[in-house]
């Protein structure tokens, strides 16, 4: 007599972890196949659970998004906090590099989570708080760097948008395979990055007679 076989249990998450496990399939396919690619339903089926079973933690792709992009945000104020922390000891601008050289380098490495982080029209930013507070904190930081380290005369309010305009820039270009265009004949990928964050934080110490 032949016992019947037991069929072999799911692997793809713990009981009572499904949320988590949804955001590592979103964030396995968004790797794999960018954010078309990405949809509750094939996150679901990532997971190995029921095509509905998604839907009491996430009522839409947004929501999937959003959660997703809480985690990844939450990982990058995390890499900077830890990168000023590591230069404690330096001046203003020393440490403010070190949070644009973080932010780059985490960009770098997680090209799809950057996409999703920074395309608001992708996430409920405005209805996430944990968005809202981390990219805060980072703003934070950075807007006290460099009150204090730039040089007298220099609008510190400009100088954020600066900031934030080429750090954002320069990971775009990095993320969409534009950076080497720009770069034909010196540095490549994170060289260009770090000299030109060099070259702006060299501006700052100099005053607006540097520009």
């Amino acid at each position: 007599m032949t016992l019947p076989v037991a069929p072999e249990p799911r692997q793809s998450y713990h009981h009572g972890n499904l949320r988590q496990a949804l955001i590592d399939a979103a964030l396995a396919l968004l790797e794999e196949g960018g954010v078309e690619a990405l949809s509750v339903r094939s996150a679901a089926q990532r997971a190995g659970v029921s095509p509905g079973a998604p839907f009491r933690h996430f009522a839409s792709r947004t929501a999937l998004l959003t959660a997703l992009a809480e985690e990844a945000t939450s990982q990058l104020r995390q890499r900077v906090e830890a990168a000023v922390q590591d230069a404690a000891h330096a001046a203003p601008l020393a440490r403010f590099t070190s949070l644009g050289q973080a932010y780059l380098g985490w960009a770098c490495e997680h090209p799809a989570q950057f996409r999703v982080v920074s395309d608001r029209r992708l996430i409920d930013f405005d209805g996430s708080e944990r968005l809202q507070a981390d990219n805060e904190a980072i703003r934070q930081l950075m807007g006290r760097l460099l009150t204090d380290g730039v040089a007298p005369g220099i609008d510190v309010r400009l100088a954020q948008l600066t900031a934030r305009a080429l750090a954002y820039g320069l990971a775009r270009m990095a993320c969409d395979g534009h950076l080497d265009e720009w770069t034909p004949s010196g540095p490549g990928g994170g060289e260009a990055m770090s000299a030109a964050l060099s070259f702006f934080v060299q501006l700052l110490e100099g005053g607006p007679s540097a520009g």
